[in-house]
């Protein structure tokens, strides 16, 4: 198991000489139990210590990169098991399957969408990863011409994805300077496979149906020289997967099988429930997950699911506070008042939108907190808006001394007029019912 801080600065030399770059050896431990320090940078520690506190506090899961550039793929160096006890780091990868069999303009059209997707939530904009290439042709040429198209590697991640040692040679002849992941070494293959992932430098993934299996054909891998290797179980099912997948990552978490301690690689398209396989690689441990050329609906209902779930919970998506103006507001425009939490600022900024209401939206710093929550927690204050309004400027932007605070906030509306001077209009609780709410109240 990881070890605490205490126990780990049980082991330190205690001597406070801030040559590790921390200003005691009790700072020094805390970073080393969270993985955030490495513990040779404490000078003093014997060789022996150093391998224990070097297996005990590294990343169970090793991070490994898939691809170059914007879009690489960083997966792996995860510490939990569940999201709530600290987040999840590296999004997966999601790759968008082609075949070697396929027109070229089929190939070139799928490609095309997987770079030119974005969905748009909360201020960010959420992609596709990459293309993975599949060798169904038994061709080495032809598969090489495949991920010609793909682009290479040179734009877009990949998989490589062929039985045959030809096959990969012949893709990797092309690919191979841009790090795609090699998909699979099994038993049969492993030694050749990895000799030719190492020649490359590409991470490499091994194949099999049990865990015991995986963790003799990693070790056997890492003994060739190959680092950066992802773990396909080979599923039969969704409810194997996600079995398969927990038990993994529960040996890497619990480090009682260190050779399982690497980002799991799923496939989605042997499956009929695309979007199911989707949502169960999202959920359970994938570091790359492959999937079938998908409807947008779909694309975007996982790319949102992955961004919720990668999302620190603990640390609130927040848009920065200030004056925002909507749809090209004057001085007579009404000045909304509303907080930093992004979901409640998108929300209520696609309505305003919408209605074309020109306005001004007032966003204060309440820690990436809702309105409600704010308000009971404290963050949002009569002296936090009236801060506000000076500092952004409100009262030399606008003529009128009027401000519409959200419904939830209406318990401080008489103390933010005396705090600021400001006459203060509560508006509706909903959002979808601001627009109306101004049409019928708003008089500047």
């Amino acid at each position: 198991m990881a070890m605490k801080a205490l126990d780990i600065y049980k082991l330190l030399p205690k001597t406070n000489c801030k040559r590790c770059g921390y200003p005691t050896c009790l700072a020094f431990a805390m970073k080393l139990a969270a993985g955030k320090a490495e513990v040779e940078a404490c000078p003093d520690l014997d060789p022996g210590t150093k391998a224990l506190l070097g297996g005990a506090t590294r990343p169970p899961v090793r991070l490994v990169g898939v691809g170059v550039g914007e879009r690489s793929v960083a997966a792996g160096e995860e510490f939990v098991l569940f999201r709530h006890e600290k987040a999840f780091s590296h999004p997966p990868g999601i790759m968008v399957q082609v075949s070697d069999t396929w027109p070229e303009e089929r190939v070139r059209s799928i490609v095309e969408t997987v770079r030119e997707t974005v969905v748009h939530r909360v201020g960010m904009d959420l992609v596709l990863t990459g293309v993975a290439v599949r060798n169904e042709s038994r061709s080495p040429g032809r598969f090489a011409e495949a991920v010609a198209l793909a682009g290479g590697g040179s734009t877009l991640p990949l998989v490589l994805i062929a039985g045959d040692l030809a096959a990969h040679e012949a893709a990797l002849a092309v690919a191979g300077h841009y790090r795609p992941l090699v998909h699979a070494a099994t038993e049969e293959n492993r030694e050749d496979l990895a000799r030719l992932a190492k020649r490359y430098g590409c991470p490499l993934a091994v194949r099999a149906a049990s865990p015991a299996g995986l963790a003799a054909l990693t070790a056997e891998c890492a003994a060739a020289g190959v680092v950066d290797l992802m773990l396909d179980p080979a599923p039969r099912s969704l409810q194997d997967y996600i079995a398969m997948a927990t038990g993994i990552r529960k040996a890497a978490i619990g480090r009682t099988e260190p050779a399982l301690g690497y980002p799991i690689y799923f496939d989605t398209t042997p499956f009929r429930e695309t979007d199911a396989a989707l949502a169960a690689g999202i959920l359970k441990y994938a570091g790359v997950i492959v999937v079938p050329p998908l409807p947008p609906a779909t694309v975007a209902a996982g790319l949102t699911l992955r961004q919720n779930i990668y999302t620190d919970p603990q640390k609130p998506i927040q848009v920065t506070p200030g004056l925002y103006p909507v749809n090209e507001p004057g001085r007579d425009a009404p000045v909304l008042l509303t907080v930093n939490f992004s979901l409640t600022y998108f929300t209520l900024l696609g309505y305003l939108e919408a209605s074309r209401i020109p306005c001004y939206l007032l966003i204060v710093d309440t820690e990436g907190l809702s309105v409600l929550t704010a308000v009971a927690g404290g963050k949002l204050t009569e002296t936090l808006v009236a801060d506000s309004l000076r500092n952004f400027g409100v009262g030399e932007t606008v003529d009128h001394r009027l401000l519409v605070i959200p419904g939830y906030a209406a318990p401080l509306s008489g103390k933010i007029e005396d705090a600021t001077g400001w006459k203060v209009m509560v508006g509706p609780r909903d959002a979808a019912e601001l627009a109306g709410y101004l049409e019928k109240e708003w008089r500047a």
